[in-house]
């Protein structure tokens, strides 16, 4: 009797001036050697507490990265998906700050747009497009986009990043009273932003309860 291949996946997206990307690397052996595709892993379960631990480890040991939300997608099975034989993943996506992945140790790793995606192995690219799909939803009610940005941020970076994943405009004093609502930021006492020609803004963090949770409410944007 075959045995079920079992691995965990990693959809790590960030945001760049051009729209949202995805990380990628080249895998190292067959089944695709050489060709793009998600960091992933095989389970380790003598010593993987849980699919979390395994993805927070796969993760850091493709990337260098260890991302502040990790939250699980979906499960992708079946007999199809890969050459080897029958496979299930269980895959997660995390948000990070783009200087994040370009400060990371491991310089091997690509970004790609979620538009405009090379070809990928296995069913990599309906994952991305399952994890996208999920960011662009959550984003009209939760704080889930709060962790693309960096520790601290001013309120119209933050609605700039909104209004990129939501894909239109939101009006300034609607964003400012959703932002109120959700009870989610608190002013870094002391820091502000000096860039720019106007006065100086002050920059916001999200709240420590929120750095591994979501904020969720019930009516969006």
């Amino acid at each position: 009797m075959n045995q079920v291949i079992c691995t965990v996946d990693v959809v790590l997206l960030t945001l760049l001036a051009d729209g949202l990307e995805v990380a990628l690397l080249r895998r190292e052996h067959a089944p695709f050697k050489g060709v793009a595709a998600l960091p992933g892993g095989y389970i380790h379960a003598d010593a993987d507490t849980d699919a979390r631990d395994a993805a927070r480890r796969v993760l850091l040991d493709k990337t260098g990265i260890e991302a502040p939300y990790l939250e699980q997608l979906a499960t992708f099975s079946g007999a199809a998906r890969d050459p080897r034989g029958w496979s299930v993943s269980i895959v997660y996506y995390a948000l990070v700050p783009a200087a994040m992945i370009t400060q990371a140790e491991r310089s091997d790793v690509v970004l790609a747009s979620v538009d405009r995606l090379p070809p990928l192995p296995f069913d990599h690219s309906a994952i991305i497009e399952t994890a996208v799909s999920r960011l662009r939803s959550k984003s009209q009610y939760s704080s889930l986009p709060c962790h693309l940005l960096g520790k601290e941020f001013t309120l119209p970076q933050l609605q700039r990043v909104y209004e990129m994943l939501l894909g239109e405009p939101i009006n300034k004093v609607s964003f400012r009273r959703k932002m109120s609502e959700m009870d989610m930021l608190e002013p870094a006492d002391g820091h502000f932003d000096t860039a720019g020609a106007h006065r100086p803004a002050q920059l916001y963090r999200l709240k420590p309860a929120f750095h591994r949770q979501l904020r969720l409410v019930e009516r969006g944007f």
